[in-house]
């Protein structure tokens, strides 16, 4: 039996199987709208077999895209585009999630082949940047944001629940909050993005402080009997990394007293300093069954679990729930599928509907 093709239940929402797809950028929206290309991309990763499929990082306000490709979901037409999209990953027999997040001062870069820099100063393309503090992220990201006001701060985490709600409507039964990879919510956690002195910042209440108040606000709107996750970095291999994961095992306790169900165990890239061992597959297995064992929470995590030799390892190990298959599923949407083949696993990867999957037994060819 194969641990990473036996279903998995979180509240109300039973995943077919162990096989998440994490959010992935696609920056081919136009003003924040969802359009064919989407729908095309994620109806085809869901058809594929995956038991979850997330859409990418959906800004919640309009300055907070990464680029102007990014999707948004900070008014109601454009939730009705999503809508479709979340219809049509349910219909292929995944549970469709969405990522909700805040690109600080990340935001307002070119899409990578463009660049993948901060928009120059007085293109139109570009806005204005806000993040805890005024402290650029690198010489390729160096726009300096302006550092945010308590009114800023209220602002933001209004609209994360403005836009969970709408996600809500809109269809999704997983909902991730973006506290990772350098933006909003994970530079309010980073000593190296949040030098504030006021009661976002400092110690690790301070650091913690907006993130719990948007979890807690997102909670008020986001369904109990659904799935609440957050995607969280957890370490920046910049040479502190015990005392950062011991604080961010700390943070998860703390969210999991706030109603968080469970956490995407991912890197912080709050510096362009960090040594991240990319060449270990499935590198970050061990860190996330500490904050498993440790925070009490399910867990998953991406960054090289791209063969089914290695998912399966990490989930019947107990290192992960889930395990999240990204880039290989860009390269091949019905990666599900060979890895039920590779790990002789049969008819575990599509949920077919009834009638046709009782004429596929009928019309079998023969051998």
């Amino acid at each position: 039996m194969s641990a990473l093709f036996t279903p998995f239940t979180l509240k109300d929402v039973t995943l077919r199987n162990r096989i998440a797809v994490p959010p992935m950028c696609q920056y081919m929206a136009e003003d924040g709208f969802a359009n064919d290309w989407h729908q095309a991309h994620y109806t085809s990763l869901a058809r594929g077999g995956a038991g979850l499929v997330i859409v990418e990082a959906t800004g919640v306000s309009p300055e907070g895209r990464i680029t102007p490709g990014c999707l948004g979901l900070w008014n109601d037409a454009q939730a009705e585009g999503l809508a479709r999209i979340a219809a049509a990953i349910r219909a292929a027999g995944a549970v469709p999630g969405i990522q909700i997040g805040h690109a600080g001062r990340k935001a307002s870069a070119n899409r990578p082949w463009e660049g993948d820099d901060h928009i120059a100063a007085g293109d139109p393309r570009g806005w204005e940047t806000i993040s805890p503090s005024a402290i650029a992220f690198s010489d390729t990201l160096p726009r300096v944001p302006r550092a945010m006001t308590p009114a800023d701060i209220a602002r933001l985490r209004a609209d994360f629940a403005a836009a969970a709600r709408r996600a809500r409507d809109a269809g999704f039964a997983w909902l991730e909050l973006h506290f990772a990879h350098g933006y909003l919510g994970q530079s309010f956690f980073s000593v190296h993005a949040n030098r504030r002195e006021d009661a976002y910042g400092g110690d690790l209440a301070g650091r913690s402080r907006f993130l719990f108040e948007t979890l807690e606000a997102v909670r008020a709107e986001w369904p109990e009997h659904l799935p609440l996750t957050a995607r969280f970095g957890v370490l920046e291999y910049d040479g502190r990394d015990e005392e950062t994961l011991a604080e961010a095992i700390t943070v998860t306790r703390g969210f999991k007293a706030r109603g968080l169900d469970f956490l995407s165990v991912s890197m912080g890239f709050s510096t362009p300093e960090a040594r991240i061992p990319w060449s270990t597959p499935g590198f970050m297995a061990p860190i996330a069954q500490r904050v498993r064992e440790e925070a009490g929470l399910p867990v998953g995590s991406a960054w090289g679990f791209h063969t089914p030799q290695l998912a399966e390892q990490a989930v019947a190990q107990g290192q992960l729930d889930l395990a999240m298959v990204g880039r290989a599923f860009l390269a091949n949407p019905h990666w599900a599928y060979e890895a039920a083949r590779t790990l002789g696993v049969e008819k575990a990867a599509w949920v077919l509907p009834a009638a046709y999957a009782h004429w596929l037994e009928r019309y079998r060819p023969v051998a």
